[in-house]
């Protein structure tokens, strides 16, 4: 029986930042997936402009079987954008079409029309402006497909992180750090790295939260009353996790070379160390959804945005890994 071909649904993000430009350029390259996104027409047309190539659109049809990309060819489907698209301008006004489009891109997955959703870079501080509460479309995803637990994670070729919080400020992290979130994050993580990277006995390098991870309880006591007794009652279950080990040290090559994924405690622990050692090419994966969602590992970029200068290689990425992840979910069990 051969293979049905993955469709992904593609969500380009913010219209005045580098989001349509850069799908412009995936779109002239070929995929073994039918690429189906969710967006206003003239914002693709603007991000065609503005990368100077050239961009078939045609209506998408969901309820046909999906064909292979066609270089220069786009599919959409979706809201319509409000006002004109100005390149380098987050607009407060353009915030629900932000967010709409995002929504039927989830809804399409869940739904079973599309495969896997891949998406760009939103603007929070517009869309918060426009008085929706908004901390990032990871959790908009969690809510939306029922408030499951889902964990962040970043990744290059070389080097996975997780993340045991996410967008909290620092001073909010400790008392996030609870045994029952560390439990449920660890699990998906765990679970994820077995059927979607097909990593059979995964290992998991955690950190701790202190400085030299407590060094004994003198820097913090975290890890002695809460993350070491967690892990000890996941290696229970069957879970390899090493640690907690001390953030400073754990990035060292001789480290990252016995484990598949590190698990990090706050953002900024352990994103610095992957954006530095391959940001063009780090790619932000939500698990534990109901289908796989894959991201570029930027933001807007509103100072460069419609000059045609955005690096495109993240976007590449995300369209090449959603397309494993969605074939390694569709293949028989």
């Amino acid at each position: 029986m051969v293979a049905r071909l993955p469709r992904l649904a593609v969500v380009p993000g913010e219209p005045g930042g580098v989001g349509p430009e850069l799908l412009a350029r995936a779109a002239q390259l070929d995929w073994q997936a039918e690429l189906v996104v969710f967006a206003d027409p003239e914002v693709l047309a603007a991000g065609a402009h503005a990368a100077g190539v050239g961009l078939e659109l045609a209506r998408a049809d969901l309820a046909s079987a999906p064909r292979p990309h066609q270089a220069g060819r786009l599919a959409w489907l979706g809201p319509a954008c409000p006002g004109p698209i100005r390149f380098g301008q987050a607009q407060a006004s353009q915030a629900p079409y932000v967010l709409q489009s995002l929504d039927e891109g989830i809804d399409a997955c869940l739904r079973g029309d599309c495969d896997a959703l891949v998406t760009g870079p939103v603007q929070k501080s517009s869309i918060n402006a426009a008085g929706i509460a908004f901390s990032g479309s990871t959790e908009r995803l969690a809510q939306r497909c029922g408030d499951r637990p889902v964990v962040m994670m970043l990744a290059t070729p070389e080097l996975r992180v997780a993340l045991a919080t996410t967008h909290l400020p620092l001073r909010a992290v400790p008392d996030a750090i609870t045994p029952e979130r560390l439990r449920t994050g660890l699990r998906v993580l765990h679970r994820a790295l077995r059927e979607d990277f097909g990593i059979a006995a995964p290992r998991i390098a955690v950190l701790g939260l202190n400085p030299h991870a407590g060094e004994d309880g003198h820097l913090g006591r975290e890890e002695i009353e809460i993350i070491a007794p967690t892990l000890d009652a996941l290696r229970a279950e069957g879970l390899d996790l090493r640690g907690p080990l001390p953030a400073d040290t754990a990035f060292l090559p001789t480290v990252l070379s016995t484990v598949d994924a590190v698990y990090a405690m706050y953002h900024d622990q352990g994103l610095p160390v992957l954006k530095f050692s391959g940001f063009e090419r780090a790619v932000n994966i939500t698990l534990g959804l109901p289908f796989p969602r894959v991201a570029v590992d930027h933001g807007t970029a509103l100072d460069i945005a419609g000059s045609g200068r955005a690096d495109p290689s993240s976007l590449f990425a995300a369209i090449d890994l959603a397309q494993r992840l969605a074939r390694q979910r569709m293949a028989p069990a």
